[in-house]
């Protein structure tokens, strides 16, 4: 070990040196490790599922890896038989599908607008969107319920959907402006000199570009109202609610009802892991090229 070598090991912080030689093989066992425990739940939920009520009654879902011939798909078929929550599946999907879609739409023409185009009092604009973040959720039921019914959108489908996109907007416009900020001026100087527009140049440089960070907005607003429950309960309509809603109402009228509410609880959870899992690529390169820019 040179002398250089022993001073920079030497000023090394006691993390930092337990990290360096705990690297390799036994850092990806702990990883794995961590990752097997953050499973655990979803796994015991899956095996709840398969069960029968009087076995989960009696015994835990670990007893599973001991009898699994007691596994069983009936209660999928309870599942399906169940109005309530197939109905609940796919009145989460009419909301959850238009208030991703409108977010990623309006926030990536209001981001693009933000950070490339001039108009009068742009900053200030920016600025009243950025303080509009910490605006909590809970503040604005009271208020936006009066005036949904004054309107007569209280309880409807259309009305979840504008408070989800209305709530989603203001974090969609920040992270997209900032993205779209640090595309290349050249590049875009250069479309415009071959004769692009605006919208062209928004359609067929901006957006590829930009589809990492497009896609992990895309994510985290699927994920966030999909698995809301706080304005889905209030918005929604009661006759046909959301998923999170309907399991609710499960376990409020019917508490031994365990054999709908497992399989119910974990379709509500695999529908976004999915979802996470096919747009994960697009989730990492959006969050690495915000870390590198």
């Amino acid at each position: 070990m040179t002398a250089v070598e022993g001073i920079v090991k030497a000023r090394q912080s006691l993390p930092a040196r337990i990290a360096s030689r705990a690297g390799g093989g036994v850092l990806r066992v702990f990883l794995i490790l961590v990752g097997l425990f953050w499973l655990m739940p979803t796994v015991g939920l899956l095996l709840s599922s398969l069960r029968g009520p009087a076995d989960i009654a009696s015994t835990g879902w670990w007893k599973t890896f001991t009898d699994p011939s007691r596994l069983t798909f009936h209660n999928y078929a309870h599942l399906l038989d169940n109005s309530t929550i197939t109905n609940s599946l796919l009145s989460t999907v009419a909301i959850t599908v238009p208030a991703t879609v409108l977010v990623v739409v309006i926030g990536s023409l209001a981001g693009y607008a933000f950070a490339w185009m001039d108009f009068p009092g742009r900053d200030w604009w920016f600025m009243v969107v950025v303080s509009l973040l910490v605006v909590p959720v809970q503040v604005a039921l009271v208020p936006v319920a009066k005036l949904f019914g004054q309107i007569g959108i209280f309880e409807t489908t259309i009305g979840v959907i504008i408070f989800h996109v209305a709530f989603g907007l203001p974090f969609a416009i920040f992270l997209l402006r900032n993205f779209f900020a640090e595309i290349p001026r050249e590049l875009l100087e250069a479309a415009r000199l071959d004769g692009a527009g605006e919208i062209r140049l928004f359609t067929r440089v901006v957006m590829p570009l930009g589809g990492p960070a497009i896609a992990s907005l895309g994510i985290f607003q699927f994920l966030w109202v999909w698995n809301d429950m706080l304005v889905a309960l209030i918005f929604a309509d009661s006759k046909h609610p959301p998923i999170t809603v309907a399991l609710q109402q499960q376990v409020r009228q019917f508490g031994n009802n365990i054999d709908v509410l497992a399989p119910g609880a974990f379709v509500s959870m695999v529908i976004p892991l999915a979802v996470f899992f096919a747009f994960q690529r697009q989730f990492v390169s959006g969050v690495m090229a915000g870390a590198v820019k």
